[in-house]
């Protein structure tokens, strides 16, 4: 990098870094000290332990991987390092004053080794740190999500009455509805090659090497599966009929008896939100029922491929400025070359494959991050959802998670040939 590159990449890395810090700082300033250190769900650390790993991970990675200092709050390291404690152990916390200390100090030190920090070689992992945190930072949010709904005050977090103070109100719900039918859409992407993958700086390294692919002509929704799509299916009886479900997933429902999305509202203001709160299994089933499936890794790529001039634009639904879902087509000028909509923010979308390196891989920053989970036990999401920061929101970021989990804030589309 040239001296000007680099004092530029400076201030955009202490800018990002201060701007998703303060996206962290805004959720902890929501919680009390219960549901900072109580567990939402076993599969889940508890709130709090979020907070303070993130702090953990920036000061080990930064201060004492890139700046060689000695560990500052030693004392942490067993609770907050990802393979210290078990997740049911992890509700003895110190106080969400404590945490936030915590961060501070770390932050205070991390800024100021930035000041001289060679980022000409390091630049890397400063963008991966961001991108962890914000990570976590949307973790936090669903579990948040988990203990309102525990404490049956979801309605008040996600009624979108109540919500119209928040940005929702610059939307206008007469100007963006459509007919039902209409979000029953598919659009055609034809068969050619184009590039899976990244290359960037900032591409977690399960996203490279960027890499041609070829695939035939196939067909894709428009728009995620909405909550009134959805409803037909559960009014069908789509959770009692064995014909629709995988042995897999069949095999899960039986130990998983329900009935409905986990965020699920019954209310005519989300007919045209998309479904939100389910597993792989509940998605697959869905496609069974209407004759399609769900779209493959290199699909879901492809026909999410936008104009290079717009590709930096994020005009949807992100970084929990909303709180919740919107209509699947509140953004239309933020659509694909190919006409899909709404592939940015909003939820996750599951897609019908394992979770595994592409070819060359190469891990990055430590072997485990993204290869312990090419386990054949975690399905790709891609997309990003309404609380996913931008620093993560793009088309090439990989998202992996087991099947059966629907706390996460998951949607899906479907596909045919």
């Amino acid at each position: 990098m040239k001296l000007q590159s680099i004092q530029s990449r400076r201030k955009y890395i202490a800018v990002a870094l201060q701007q998703c810090r303060q996206n962290t700082l805004n959720l902890l300033a929501e919680i009390d000290d219960l549901t900072f250190s109580q567990q939402a769900h076993p599969d889940f650390s508890p709130i709090g332990w979020h907070f303070g790993h993130i702090a953990f991970i920036e000061a080990y990675w930064i201060l004492e991987h890139l700046a060689n200092s000695i560990p500052i709050f030693p004392e942490y390291h067993r609770l907050f390092a990802a393979d210290g404690l078990p997740k049911q152990e992890r509700q003895n916390l110190p106080n969400p004053q404590t945490i936030q200390n915590y961060l501070n100090t770390v932050r205070e030190q991390v800024l100021n080794y930035l000041v001289t920090a060679p980022l000409e070689i390091q630049e890397r992992l400063w963008q991966w740190l961001i991108q962890h945190e914000s990570q976590h930072t949307e973790t936090i949010t669903f579990l948040l999500q988990l203990h309102r709904q525990q404490q049956n005050s979801i309605s008040s977090v996600v009624d979108f009455t109540t919500a119209q103070s928040k940005s929702i109100s610059s939307l206008n719900r007469q100007e963006i509805a459509v007919g039902l039918s209409d979000l029953d859409e598919m659009i055609e992407v034809k068969a050619g090659e184009f590039i899976m993958g990244s290359d960037a700086l900032d591409a977690l390294d399960n996203e490279s090497p960027a890499h041609k692919i070829h695939l035939n002509t196939y067909w894709i929704d428009r728009y995620p599966v909405t909550c009134q799509q959805y409803r037909q299916f559960m009014a069908s009886g789509g959770y009692q009929n064995r014909k629709y479900w995988s042995d897999q997933g069949w095999h899960w429902l039986q130990i998983n008896p329900v009935s409905q999305p986990l965020y699920w509202l019954d209310s005519p203001d989300w007919h045209d939100h998309p479904v939100c709160g389910i597993s792989y299994y509940e998605a697959e089933a869905y496609a069974n029922f209407v004759g399609k499936r769900l779209p493959t890794e290199v699909e879901w790529a492809k026909a999410a491929i936008r104009n290079p001039v717009e590709a930096t634009s994020l005009r949807c639904n992100h970084s929990n400025a909303i709180g919740h879902t919107t209509p699947v087509n509140a953004y239309p000028e933020n659509q694909s070359i190919y006409g899909a909509q709404d592939m940015l923010g909003n939820v996750w979308e599951w897609t019908a494959c394992w979770f595994d390196g592409y070819k060359n891989f190469v891990s990055y920053p430590y072997p485990g991050y993204s290869q312990a989970y090419f386990d054949h036990q975690h399905r790709v999401l891609r997309g990003g959802s309404w609380a996913t920061n931008p620093w993560v929101l793009r088309t090439s970021f990989r998202n992996w998670y087991n099947p059966g989990v629907r706390q996460i804030l998951a949607g899906f589309r479907c596909a045919i040939d």
